[in-house]
């Protein structure tokens, strides 16, 4: 886990920085609020492992257990591609607890229950603005998410007013809602390290399934799951009728993580296609496909 963790604190380390230089200091606090208070930080991650995974220059030192993470310039870009995702993640988030009137986010109040609704919005917009001033530095890394944008905020209006009413309908919106973004995160990482065009796309859609795959598992999740272990409150698709994967096929959550399972072993075989070397972070992103079926909060 060092590997991972050294990766994780790194993301970690630039959020702080990024976050600490906005101005005003009432705009830093309710940033520091929502990006701060924890989160799994998948996405970023993956912006990191893809990057290494494509023969970016980022390596840690030798030095003992809690080594810092050291970065060349394409590692120094995926942080801060890293970065940007995960603002732009954190940015959905803030709107998604006003829709769904949720007063908890990560074992904590909200951002529009602690400052209010106006103060949540603009947050959000400062974050989506941090996060594109990361993402100006290489206009390919523009295109990728803005193209997850437009697709995160139709499956957002998809969501909201014409509901998916079978199973294949609901599949296209988890692309959308979740599976675009952790494209878009993959295939950051892969611009920083300068790969193909092939290869992008190729972790691209291994991300993409990652995405879906996670989703099914989230509204599992939320049907099976107590508030306390989740963090987030329980149960709020059946409380504003949300249209998760559970409401739309009525089926199991056990025949529902098989589900998952099967975009998990789809991504992997989109990690096959690329030529990569033996390493940890071809091995890590083996087992995040693993982890998102296999997670419990």
């Amino acid at each position: 886990m060092e590997y991972v963790e050294a990766r994780h604190d790194a993301i970690e380390r630039r959020l702080q920085d990024v976050v600490a230089a906005v101005d005003p200091p009432r705009l830093r606090e309710e940033l520091e609020h929502v990006v701060l208070a924890g989160g799994k930080r998948v996405r970023p991650t993956l912006t990191i492992l893809a990057c290494e995974a494509a023969d970016g220059d980022m390596w840690a030192t030798e030095e003992g257990p809690d080594r810092p993470l050291q970065v060349g310039t394409d590692g120094d870009l995926a942080l801060d591609f890293a970065v940007g995702v995960e603002l732009v993640h954190n940015a959905s988030l803030v709107v998604d607890d006003i829709i769904d009137r949720s007063r908890l986010r990560r074992g904590t109040e909200s951002a529009w229950a602690k400052y209010g609704h106006g103060p949540a919005i603009v947050a959000s917009d400062g974050l989506l603005g941090e996060a594109f001033h990361l993402f100006s530095a290489d206009p390919r890394a523009l295109e990728s998410v803005s193209a997850a944008l437009v697709e995160l905020g139709e499956g957002e209006a998809t969501e909201l007013v014409d509901q998916p009413g079978d199973e294949e309908a609901y599949m296209e919106l988890a692309r959308r809602k979740t599976g675009a973004l952790f494209r878009a995160a993959a295939e950051l990482g892969a611009i920083a390290a300068d790969a193909d065009r092939a290869t992008i796309d190729a972790f691209g859609e291994y991300a993409e399934r990652v995405g879906i795959a996670f989703q099914i598992r989230d509204d599992v999740l939320d049907a099976i799951s107590s508030t306390e272990s989740l963090g987030k409150p329980a149960g709020q698709d059946d409380e504003m009728e949300r249209p998760s994967i559970v409401r739309v096929t009525g089926r199991s959550p056990e025949t529902l993580t098989e589900r998952a399972r099967r975009e998990s072993e789809r991504a992997l075989a989109a990690l096959d296609r690329i030529d990569l070397p033996e390493g940890e972070a071809r091995t890590y992103l083996e087992d995040l496909a693993i982890f998102v079926v296999e997670r419990e909060r």
